[in-house]
């Protein structure tokens, strides 16, 4: 990366190069050539020495003319090569003192990978590169997929696509962001459900595809000539200007400003006084946005000039466009890392995607993968009762699995865990945390015994690999990540183990379907001794008697159909995410970044049962043991005297004054009502005490409840233990 800073002091400059090979270095920086190097002989004996060892003239090296509309020019290289930045002036220039201004040259050598476009995602029809502080128009036919990729990561690009039909007969018929905004209900549509861009009359342009990023702005502008003159920035090259230019061939009327989809382009409101704020971009070097035309187009892409404020890292870049032709394969994905600075992964489908799709088009993503939200010839009410009254199963392959295996893997989970793992039975299992030394939970799941020296981890969170990972080096131990070889499905409700009684065979070395009790485990096979092997356990996440099956990837689809044949007589359903959330609040279970949540400790999380203070140790103890004797705040439930769900976050008031804040809320179909739980302050969380959540800025109105315990359904959780 080549940056000239202080070019604007110089009424114009050039640049010449050859690379190592003796070929002019101006393609290698996109550039163009536009001149011959001017030079005169009392400033130029350097350059003709350097053309001449490398076999040339100067009059035989490429240029190119630089104007001085940008205080700061910069260049990616592609290739190694030697740049020079020439002042073309004349002696007589320099003795009138006609040509001040000096150049500040920096070079900043990028890693190979940021040289490097991400992977083909199909067959090309056409690319190019939008060099930084420019636009370019493009046509995209309907069915074609069009990726906008950020080449050097937090470059902003603004994107703009008009129906070809309409340009042909004058009218103007483009994405409108408002309307979009309002179709999605949200800022920004991602791969899944609401995917689209729509114009003004509300008909859908463009389907968004694969997103590696997530960030993207659909508020503001496009930037502006009046954006930087009001900062100091007159004549500043600008993304409206860029856009008008491009599209001028095709009788778009120009604008001052032009409203745009602002692909990585970091903005959010700001709830303390609704305003738009902006930071750098989240994008990375080769993350993309890949769409698919949903009608003939014409495109505009910018590569954004500003660089004076953060939104491009301060270092405006090139975009990259790839078009790819209808036909292509492009599974809808987005970007999933297992920690900030890790490999993306695109999202996949799950093993069980070829029942599922058959029954729904309404996925989210889960971690990597894509997972059911709903049922609609059923709906997220018609499940939730299905499984309180009879049985569902649902897809949890995006749960994580780990297999702990070696001398030392009781000694370290002992360690780590807050249960004492010592206790813990062959074919038994248990719900336990990992906390870290202030006692904030990292992760929580059930930890199966399979064996004296193996156990399996079943947890919510990568960072739980990495936390044992850590605190085991130096022990004979193996962390097996499991990823998507042990997908695994949810059997639950009150028929659930009817249905299992048809179809479990189970060898007389483990325990038997009757003999697996609250956390137990077993080995099983469907049918007979032959039949398909999975691990069965009586656990799962809505506090009624269930199940959990865990098979191999191959047998998926085959198990799904057993478990649905065999559960027709008992009225079985297929359940979504959507209805397990508002299952799992009713039984008062624990979500992360809900109940448990940085700076939250295990028994302000409402997990204090699942802490044994009276082991020896284990990381998080004295924090946890010193917090149980003074607590400050308490995970309680609220019912609310309405059917209006308050947002995660909303604080509970006593009067005027904020107690607490709502951790998970939904309309309970069993209570009839609204029910939230809460973090409450201790001084208020005696059951019975009334309390508000407040609305509309917390005050302009308000949502009556009355302090309880949890869970709201089957308190003593008697229902799971049947």
């Amino acid at each position: 990366m080549i940056s000239v800073i202080g070019a604007d002091q110089v009424p114009a400059f050039q640049i010449a190069g050859m690379t190592a090979a003796g070929a002019s270095l101006l393609p290698g920086l996109n550039v163009k050539p536009t001149a011959k190097p001017q030079l005169e002989t009392f400033a130029s004996e350097a350059f003709s020495g350097w053309c001449a060892a490398n076999g040339g003239t100067p009059d035989s090296v490429e240029a190119a003319q630089i104007s001085n509309a940008e205080p700061l020019f910069v260049l990616r290289a592609t290739e190694s090569g030697t740049l020079w930045v020439i002042n073309p002036r004349s002696t007589v220039d320099h003795i009138a003192g006609q040509s001040s201004g000096a150049f500040e040259v920096g070079i900043k050598r990028a890693a190979a990978a940021n040289l490097l476009l991400p992977p083909p995602l199909g067959k090309i029809r056409n690319e190019f590169t939008v060099s930084r502080a420019t636009a370019q128009s493009y046509r995209l036919n309907k069915g074609e997929y069009v990726q906008v990729i950020d080449v050097d990561g937090q470059q902003c690009s603004d994107f703009m696509a008009f129906r070809t039909r309409g340009l042909d007969a004058g009218v103007e018929q483009r994405i409108d962001s408002t309307v979009t905004r309002s179709l999605v209900g949200g800022a920004y549509p991602g791969p899944g459900l609401f995917d689209k861009f729509f114009d003004s009359d509300m008909r859908p342009l463009l389907n968004v595809v694969q997103d590696t990023v997530g960030r993207h702005d659909t508020f503001a502008l496009a930037c502006t000539a009046r954006g930087y003159e009001e900062r100091g920035f007159p004549g500043h090259v600008n993304c409206s200007d860029n856009i008008s230019d491009a599209m001028a061939d095709y009788g778009v009327e120009r604008r001052s400003a032009w409203p745009a989809i602002n692909f990585f382009f970091s903005s959010w409101i700001d709830r303390s006084d609704n305003r738009i704020q902006v930071e750098e971009s989240w994008s990375r070097p080769g993350d993309y946005v890949a769409m698919q035309a949903m009608d003939d187009l014409v495109c505009v892409s910018t590569a954004c000039p500003d660089d004076v404020d953060p939104i491009n890292g301060w270092n405006p870049t090139d975009v990259h466009i790839r078009i790819y032709e209808p036909d292509t394969p492009i599974q809808r994905a987005i970007a999933h890392r297992r920690k900030e600075d890790a490999p993306m992964a695109l999202s996949e489908n799950s093993a069980f995607h070829d029942r599922t799709r058959k029954l729904t088009e309404q996925f989210v993503p889960a971690r990597d993968l894509w997972v059911p939200a709903a049922y609609p010839s059923i709906g997220t009410t018609g499940e939730y009762w299905a499984c309180r009254e009879r049985v569902t199963l649902q897809d949890m392959s995006a749960l994580r699995k780990y297999d702990i295996v070696g001398p030392d893997a009781e000694r370290l989970l002992q360690h780590t865990m807050t249960r004492n793992i010592a206790k813990l039975a062959q074919w038994r299992g248990t719900y336990t945390l990992l906390c870290d030394a202030q006692g904030v939970v990292i992760d929580d799941g059930t930890l199966f015994r399979l064996g004296p020296d193996t156990f399996r981890w079943c947890c919510g969170s990568e960072e739980s690999a990495r936390h044992l990972a850590a605190l085991g080096e130096g022990m004979d131990i193996r962390i097996h990540d499991m990823q998507a070889s042990l997908p695994n499905l949810a059997l639950q409700g009150p028929r659930s183990r009817d249905l299992l009684r048809k179809i479990v065979f189970t060898q007389p070395h483990v325990p038997s379907l009757d003999a697996v009790k609250w956390f137990g485990v077993t080995v099983a096979r469907l049918n007979d001794r032959e039949g398909i092997p999975f691990m069965l356990s009586r656990s799962g996440y809505t506090g009624e008697l269930g199940y959990e099956l865990f098979c191999s990837r191959s047998d998926a689809p085959a198990l799904w159909d057993a478990l649905m044949e065999a559960g027709e007589e008992f009225g079985i359903a297929p359940m979504g995410a959507n209805a397990l959330e508002v299952i799992r609040i009713e039984a008062g279970l624990a979500a992360a970044n809900a109940e448990f949540a940085p700076d939250v400790d295990a028994f302000e999380a409402g997990l204090g049962f699942a802490v044994d203070l009276k082991k020896d140790q284990f990381v998080g103890k004295e924090a946890l043991a010193r917090n149980s004797e003074n607590p400050r705040r308490v995970l309680k439930g609220l019912l609310l005297d309405c059917n209006d769900v308050p947002a995660h976050g909303s604080h509970v008031y006593l009067e005027e004054r904020p107690v607490g804040i709502v951790t998970s809320a939904t309309r309970s179909p069993s209570l009839e009502r609204a029910i939230a739980m809460v973090r409450l302050s201790v001084e208020v969380s005696e059951v019975g005490t009334q309390l508000d959540i407040g609305q509309m800025d917390g005050h302009l109105k308000r949502l009556s409840g009355t302090v309880c315990d949890i869970p709201f359904v089957d308190p003593k959780r008697e229902k799971a233990r049947v």
